[in-house]
């Protein structure tokens, strides 16, 4: 399991947003990261969905931060 989670952050996402978030600065991409770990930790929808099934609630979160940070 990775440990850093810009790590863990690249791993959830589909290949064409990682590919778009490894064309950032790495500054950017941390704060992409930190991005996504706040959104796991303040959405109720997520918290559900991930007491059910982890890593597609991380992937959501992950996309959700591209599409509203990179693409929005």
């Amino acid at each position: 399991m990775p440990e850093d989670e810009l790590t863990r952050f690249l791993e959830a996402l589909s290949p064409a947003s990682r590919q778009k978030v490894r064309t950032q600065p790495q500054e950017r991409q941390q704060q992409l990261a930190d991005a996504w770990e706040k959104e796991l930790g303040e959405d109720s929808d997520l918290d559900t969905l991930d007491e059910v099934s982890p890593v597609p609630a991380e992937e959501e979160a992950a996309e959700r931060v591209v599409r509203d940070l990179l693409d929005g």
